[in-house]
């Protein structure tokens, strides 16, 4: 279910002159480094994100099954045993990139109060439309992208774990969304309205980020 939806996501998503550019090389250093800056500010809220999203869970099942999600951006995981957050913050280090000395943007302002938006709704649907369809679903393509940029840029894989291990487990915590999903929508059809909205301004604000990340990044080269 949804499988459809995400692959339109997804096409949109790498249809954008940010995503196109990583892929076939072309992105610059400086420009990359402007996306892992606002990128930091976004995720950095990923876990409250998240936790938004558990506490309106009616089902004790469902909670759980999300906060394995938890556990394992918390570093406790089977696949990593270090925190996502630490592991960005180093990739942010390496790159020699000071988050104290940079703006946030207001794309990255915007898509950081849509994903709150939609993950504090008490109808649940708005968030795992939001969290699963419009992020979680879209990130191992997405980021398989940005890596191929990074890499053209002779950055090596060491330095690109971050982005390899969500490239690994995003499929994961996908799936376990879209089972609840699903659920939600075959007890009452109308929550597909709810998921689909959710999803929608995921990605719209997704891609208004980019936006944000390539005008950043030139009137920061004037």
């Amino acid at each position: 279910m949804y499988q459809r939806v995400t692959e339109d996501y997804i096409e949109r998503l790498r249809s954008h002159p940010f995503i196109q550019r990583c892929r076939n090389g072309t992105i610059t250093r400086h420009e990359l480094n402007v996306f892992v800056a606002q990128h930091a500010k976004y995720s950095a809220y990923f876990t409250r994100y998240l936790c938004a999203l558990i506490a309106n869970l009616h089902d004790p099942d469902d909670v759980l099954r999300l906060a394995e999600n938890l556990s394992e951006e918390l570093g406790f995981g089977e696949k990593s045993g270090e925190p996502h957050a630490r592991i960005f913050a180093r990739m942010v280090d390496d790159f020699g990139i000071d988050l104290r000395q940079i703006q946030m943007f207001p794309e990255t302002e915007q898509l950081i109060a849509t994903t709150f938006h939609y993950c504090k709704q008490q109808n649940p649907a708005y968030g795992l439309g939001a969290l699963c369809l419009g992020a979680e679903a879209i990130v191992p393509p997405l980021y398989s992208d940005i890596i191929s940029g990074f890499v053209a840029n002779g950055i090596g894989a060491e330095q690109l774990r971050f982005f390899q291990i969500h490239v690994e487990c995003d499929d994961d915590h996908a799936d376990t969304m879209r089972a609840i999903l699903a659920r939600l929508q075959q007890d009452n059809p109308e929550q597909a309205e709810r998921i689909m909205e959710g999803a929608q301004a995921m990605i719209e604000a997704r891609l208004t980020f980019f936006n944000g990340v390539l005008k950043g990044a030139q009137q920061l080269c004037h």
